[in-house]
């Protein structure tokens, strides 16, 4: 698989959701450098391209075959001429329900992607992927896994 580099490092996000969209795994990849690494929101981390195609492949045909995700917010911070953080907010609908349960409710994440400049364009170092929980600070660990909770007022 050949990489796939955008001219401005602003446009990676929309370059992954069009990939997304395309429900195009290859494509969604060949954003990345080849040994790129990406975390996704429940920390499952994959340390190359290929993992990264191949997990996008089975969530794209699985977990995601008729979602829409759409692009909010982009940021860049350049880090210099040759390196960049870019942080999307995107929303998420259509996820597939677990096992015939109710279907899945509108998610909105932030991905952070960490970019680098080669000769041709703008290529994906490492990603991360992080929920938004609305009135949530931190997540707290139990025996039924973890909950979303807010210490604000809470005496």
């Amino acid at each position: 698989m050949t990489e796939t580099p955008v001219s401005r490092p602003e446009l990676i996000p929309e370059a992954f959701v069009r990939a997304w969209m395309a429900r195009d795994a290859r494509a969604l990849a060949a954003l990345f450098v080849s040994d790129a690494d990406f975390v996704n929101v429940v920390g499952i981390w994959w340390e190359d391209r290929a993992a990264i195609e191949r997990a996008h492949a089975y969530g794209l045909r699985v977990i995601f075959p008729d979602s829409v995700l759409t692009l909010g917010r982009v940021n860049v911070r350049m880090l210099g001429q040759g390196a960049a953080v870019v942080q999307a907010r995107m929303r998420l609908t259509g996820q597939t329900p677990v096992a015939g349960g109710p279907p899945p409710g509108p998610r909105t994440t932030i991905l952070t992607f960490v970019c680098e400049k080669g000769p041709d364009g703008w290529l994906c170092v490492a990603a991360q992927n992080t929920d938004i929980v609305p009135g949530a600070e931190t997540h707290v660990a139990g025996e039924g896994g973890l909950t979303a909770r807010d210490y604000r007022g809470a005496g």
